[in-house]
């Protein structure tokens, strides 16, 4: 795909009301990205006006500088693909020095996703970004490619209000909990998350998976295990936010394998107040753009005259 002197691609006028609230964060609509997907959207910024999107969610933050997994890394997958970056990342303070300024200056509404590797952490990130132009907070306790902090805080009830508790004490703007679908029960876990003060939860993290090279007869990739996410993980993504939907009385931001308008919508339907695109931001850097271009379309042919009217809209 070559853009030549293209204007980044922005939302198509409608008659629809696309704005949705998600737990205190406004949003111009109802789309937004996946952490790690969209970097802080600087590398979009040929493709699509970062300020035209309902919110821009960063790559996970974490206090200091991570290095990152080793290489391999990346593989793909049938109708997927597995990561095992481990939320490599410079820092906070590089975060509020470069990535928050571009995206205040023109006028994103942002989302920061926050990483640690200590309940402590966590809290800490959030105390460095209060004086920043950040919109609302996503507590990432539910990344599979880290061996302290991650997943390990966000299967158990325990610590999932431990640290959400912490977090909330920490900010008054509005708090996301992004949770793992690795557990029994999601439903016992944004409880937690609620009860612990979230204004809402995202909803699922990637599913931990693997792959295996035969000729070597080693794993693909380094650390063995990675995030599975795309197309092939929609049902499992699907069939929690519609379970959450029924369990928590705080609006959800769904995701997992949302490659168009049609599965943003069903999201939506299933219960979610917002969604997030992210494996097909990597196949489609205008996917976001042309969803919320969908959702729109679909509002209209369907007679709905706000899109708010969409969630959990399912018939049974």
């Amino acid at each position: 795909m070559v853009i030549e002197n293209a204007l980044p691609l922005v939302p198509a006028p409608t008659s629809v009301n696309m704005a949705v609230n998600l737990g205190g964060l406004e949003m111009k609509n109802p789309v937004t990205v996946a952490s790690g997907t969209f970097a802080a959207g600087m590398e979009y910024n040929d493709f699509v006006d970062v300020a035209s999107l309902g919110a821009v969610t960063t790559k996970g933050v974490s206090l200091h500088g991570w290095e990152g997994n080793a290489s391999p890394r990346i593989a793909e997958t049938p109708s997927g693909m597995l990561n095992s970056i481990g939320l490599q990342n410079p820092g906070v303070a590089h975060l509020k020095a470069e990535e928050l300024p571009w995206l205040h200056e023109r006028g994103a509404t942002t989302i920061v996703n926050v990483s640690g590797h200590s309940f402590d952490e966590y809290v800490q990130v959030i105390e460095a970004l209060e004086d920043a132009p950040v919109d609302a907070y996503e507590v990432n306790i539910s990344c599979p490619n880290v061996d302290a902090g991650g997943m390990t805080i966000g299967t158990c009830a325990a610590s999932v209000e431990d640290v959400v508790g912490r977090c909330r004490a920490a900010t008054k703007r509005p708090l996301i909990v992004k949770l793992t679908p690795n557990v029994t029960d999601v439903t016992e876990i944004a409880r937690a998350a609620e009860a612990a003060g979230a204004d809402a939860v995202s909803l699922i993290n990637t599913l931990l998976g693997m792959a295996i090279d035969v000729e070597r007869r080693r794993p693909v990739l380094a650390r063995g295990v990675g995030g599975f996410s795309g197309p092939a993980v929609k049902p499992v993504a699907l069939r929690m936010v519609w379970e959450c939907s029924k369990a928590v009385k705080v609006p959800l931001l769904g995701m997992g394998g949302i490659s168009n308008a049609t599965d943003a919508v069903e999201f939506m339907l299933a219960g979610a107040t917002s969604v997030a695109v992210g494996t097909a931001n990597f196949v489609n850097p205008f996917a976001t753009v042309e969803i919320i271009d969908g959702v729109a379309q679909y509002c209209e042919q369907h007679g709905v005259d706000d899109v708010q009217d969409l969630i959990g809209a399912l018939e049974w």
